[in-house]
């Protein structure tokens, strides 16, 4: 299912997204705006998981590694 969800760009704005979805391919502005979406989801993933890290290799529980062989 999905729900329809409208913006409001200053013209300038609304230009570059024309032209970019032109550009980069995008068949609609909406799959244009789903894909950017979707990269700053996976952005914020990204983030939260390094701070998850960072505070497990504080508290200690990391390992450090000096080659790849130590991934074993």
């Amino acid at each position: 299912m999905r729900d329809v969800v409208n913006i409001s760009l200053p013209k300038e704005m609304t230009l570059a997204v024309e032209k970019m979805v032109k550009k980069e391919g995008f068949s609609t502005k909406s799959e244009f705006f789903r894909y950017i979406i979707r990269e700053k989801l996976e952005e914020e993933d990204l983030y939260r998981r390094v701070q998850i890290s960072e505070a497990e290799f504080k508290a200690g529980k990391g390992k450090l590694l000096k080659s790849l062989a130590d991934l074993d």
